[in-house]
């Protein structure tokens, strides 16, 4: 495998072949896998963080983003499977947290190894209802003035059209996926510990939201709030990388 890149899927900036657990990482919508690169170098040498990389940004650009929530899932479970011969854990942010979760239940179908963790941040718990409106299908100005309220991408990014320009049909399809995905009841709750993170601030995803994670777990769920909104990941990083960090069993950070 080369230095960074263990797929065109999964990632590996920081390599840590000795590291007892692996930690793969899911964006946020019209995120990509650098935004996960910085915690290579905060995060213990014991957790090899493994970024996902999906299609239709950065060096997969090109490629046609996946909308449907439940085949994406399948296509990166069928991706990690390789790299599942060591404790592993999965965290993910907003519709990386959707992403985490339909992950775990096809790896569960596969009898796959299960995760020892599952790290859900910053979205509801899936049979809880949506509390802001569809967005995906908004003429472009409306659409990107609903993002604003989000605090994705600092004020200075959003306003440039250039990167408009360039972001908008990815995060577009991003939300789509979001916006059509419909929880199956068709599995029994997974028997994997959840760790689920929550901005008190956070008018989609707050801790009222968050805490129904619990009902899909057998092996005990638990809710950590952070001060800030839908972007803590940003705001708080490293209180968060400290929670991280203690649900993998691993004290120490470089």
């Amino acid at each position: 495998m080369s230095h960074n890149v263990f797929n065109r899927w999964i990632t590996c900036p920081k390599p840590q072949p000795l590291a007892p657990v692996r930690l793969f990482c899911l964006p946020f919508a019209g995120g990509a896998a650098s935004i996960y690169r910085p915690w290579g170098q905060v995060l213990s040498e014991k957790i090899e963080v493994c970024p996902v990389q999906l299609p239709g940004r950065e060096n997969r650009y090109s490629e046609k983003p996946i909308t449907d929530a439940y085949v994406l899932a399948k296509t990166i479970a069928n991706e990690m499977l390789p790299y599942l011969e060591r404790p592993y854990a999965i965290f993910g942010h907003s519709m990386g947290a959707l992403l985490t979760f339909e992950i775990a239940r096809e790896l569960a179908r596969m009898n796959a190894p299960s995760a020892k963790v599952l790290l859900f941040s910053a979205h509801r718990a899936p049979r809880q209802p949506r509390k802001r409106p569809l967005l995906h299908a908004l003429p472009d100005q409306e659409f990107i003035d609903n993002l604003r309220q989000y605090g994705g991408f600092p004020a200075e990014i959003i306003k440039n059209k250039e990167f408009i320009d360039f972001i908008l049909p990815t995060m577009r399809a991003d939300m789509t996926l979001c916006d059509l995905y419909a929880y199956r009841n068709d599995d029994p709750a997974l028997n994997i510990p959840f760790e689920v993170y929550a901005g008190a601030e956070d008018q989609e995803a707050g801790p009222e939201e968050m805490v129904g994670w619990g009902e899909h777990t057998m092996a005990g769920s638990n809710l950590k709030i952070f001060d800030g909104g839908h972007f803590f990941l940003r705001t708080h990083s490293r209180e968060l990388l400290e929670c991280i960090s203690k649900s993998l069993h691993v004290e120490t950070m470089a």
